[in-house]
């Protein structure tokens, strides 16, 4: 079972050497958001002159915070890494984690608030929080661009962004998604994939239990602590119930995010994004139902993101032993997207959480990006 840790982060990074701040940004639909900043390297303190130093903003991955980019300590840690190159470093914080699990007038903890506080998938990350904290940053740092680099869902937002509003494309220097999930043809889980088949239906019975979220702080509107039970292992009867379809993805995903030190809570929603796109080997917006669809885009299937209209210049890196994301769907992606480069990394055995985890990860990652941004912010 995960527990979300409530550490001082700010006295974390302290603790590591580092000077940071915290900031707050409210979107057009009320969610307000934390972003955290470490404008100085290792043992610098105080704030720093607006235009000094070029601007990095990272955005961490679903059922994943800030603290992504800090956990693996001063010497791995991509956030401390980039700080010590020089680059005035931003941490966003997507809805519902941690300190953005806030609102104007929705309370994810009450009964009455939750599942309409729950309600976004990551188009509305990519759409709503990325534009208000990208624009927020640029103000504070009175900048025009800033580099960007998105880990898992991190890289789906940015896509989502600049596919769906193009005008952000010239926002950015450059990008670099890491094991940043897009197309959904060649998915490699083999649970989760079946579980996707029956996304709909999962989705509508959580819902239905009022059981919005996963992993969170509050466990009355938790689905791992809805469908929890003495026994870990369905019966052969039980085996084609949603319940268990449920406990059985549920143990699937905690063995995935086994690596991670803070498990923060997400949307059962964007989840079931993804499970959509799985299942309809995808990689597009919302299914709501024939007629909404229509409503909603015109159509009665949900259109695709059109990654052609991705101009900005990016890298995509991914590695051969991830179990979210096929290297396929990155070279697909990649001759779609006009200013795509993809890149390998160079161990067989690099996972979806090793581009933020791994001992190695300096060398064959964060070394390779460093030197990339360096060239593009002479």
């Amino acid at each position: 079972m995960f527990i979300l840790r409530t550490v001082d982060e700010e006295v974390r990074i302290a603790v590591d050497g580092y000077y940071s701040e915290s900031h707050r940004v409210i979107t057009r639909d009320g969610y307000i958001l934390e972003m955290n900043r470490i404008p100085n390297p290792r043992f610098q303190v105080g704030p720093i002159r607006p235009r000094s130093k070029p601007v990095v903003f990272l955005m961490h991955g679903l059922q994943n915070a800030f603290t992504a980019f800090i956990a693996a300590g001063h010497r791995i840690a991509l956030a401390y890494i980039l700080a010590d190159a020089g680059y005035d470093v931003w941490m966003g914080n997507a809805r519902g984690v941690m300190n953005s699990r806030r609102h104007l007038w929705l309370n994810p903890d009450a009964e009455e608030d939750s599942v309409k506080f729950f309600d976004y998938t990551y188009e509305d990350v990519a759409t709503k929080d990325l534009p208000a904290m990208i624009d927020y940053v640029l103000r504070i740092t009175q900048q025009e661009q800033l580099n960007y680099i998105g880990h898992s869902q991190g890289g789906t937002a940015f896509l989502v962004l600049n596919s769906l509003m193009p005008a952000y494309n010239r926002k950015f220097v450059s990008a670099h998604l890491l094991a940043g999930v897009g197309h959904q043809n060649y998915f490699p889980n083999r649970v989760l994939s079946a579980t996707a088949n029956s996304t709909d239906l999962i989705f509508a019975f959580a819902i239905h239990l009022g059981a919005a979220e996963l992993w969170g702080p509050n466990n009355s509107n938790d689905l791992a602590v809805q469908v929890s039970s003495d026994r870990e292992i369905c019966s052969e009867l039980e085996k084609l119930s949603i319940s268990c379809k449920i406990k059985s993805a549920i143990s699937t995903i905690r063995g995935i995010l086994a690596p991670l030190e803070v498990v923060a809570g997400a949307s059962i929603k964007q989840y079931a994004h993804y499970g959509q796109n799985i299942r309809d080997k995808s990689f597009r917006r919302w299914n709501y139902n024939p007629l909404k669809n229509l409503l909603v885009y015109g159509s009665v299937t949900p259109p695709e993101y059109d990654l052609s209209l991705i101009t900005a210049d990016v890298t995509m890196h991914y590695g051969l032993d991830d179990d979210l994301l096929h290297e396929q769907d990155v070279l697909n992606m990649a001759k779609i997207i006009p200013n795509a480069k993809v890149r390998k990394v160079a161990r067989d055995t690099f996972n979806h959480f090793d581009f933020i985890l791994a001992a190695d990860s300096r060398e064959l990652l964060t070394d390779y990006i460093i030197k990339r941004f360096n060239e593009k912010n002479k």
